[in-house]
């Protein structure tokens, strides 16, 4: 099978990120889980192309300042590899509107780690806040524990 492309937006207002409770749909690998917004990739675009694309669909805004931080690979015994193309941003335009995905909220970065995020989700939020360079993170599940951790080629441990 095929892995899929996607990307993972944190929009940033205020200290705070906009944050999507997935609670919408009733099959979703992420339901119950707080996210980013972002989604798949369409045919022949680009990773920009899709997130601009993502956000506004998902959120009713457009972005006008975004940075590429990194790409997250997401191994699974349960679902097909995933690369991930995680970005930060801090500028946009429009009205927020409601998302069929879920509940959109701007949530306080030192209220993050209470939300119930997946494993690696905490990793990558920890390293968008202390680090700037571009990183690469592997993370490998069984089911929904994290077993494996690699940053940058390197085992990690957090």
């Amino acid at each position: 099978m095929q892995p899929s492309l996607t990307t993972l937006c944190y929009i940033e207002k205020d200290d705070a990120y906009l944050m999507l409770h997935r609670v919408k749909k009733d099959v979703d690998i992420n339901r119950d889980k707080w996210i980013g917004v972002g989604g798949h990739f369409l045919p022949d675009e680009t990773p920009e192309e899709c997130l601009l694309r993502e956000v506004k669909e998902e959120t009713g805004l457009t972005l006008t300042s975004f940075r590429f931080r990194g790409i997250v690979t997401f191994l699974s015994d349960e679902w097909h590899t995933e690369y991930m193309c995680l970005y930060t941003a801090d500028g946009f335009t429009g009205e927020m509107h409601a998302c069929d995905e879920g509940e959109l909220e701007w949530v306080k970065r030192d209220d993050l780690m209470k939300l119930n995020l997946w494993e690696g989700d905490k990793i990558f939020l920890k390293l968008l806040v202390d680090r700037d360079e571009f990183f690469s993170l592997k993370l490998r599940y069984e089911g929904e524990k994290l077993v494996e951790t690699i940053l940058d080629g390197k085992p990690y441990e957090y």
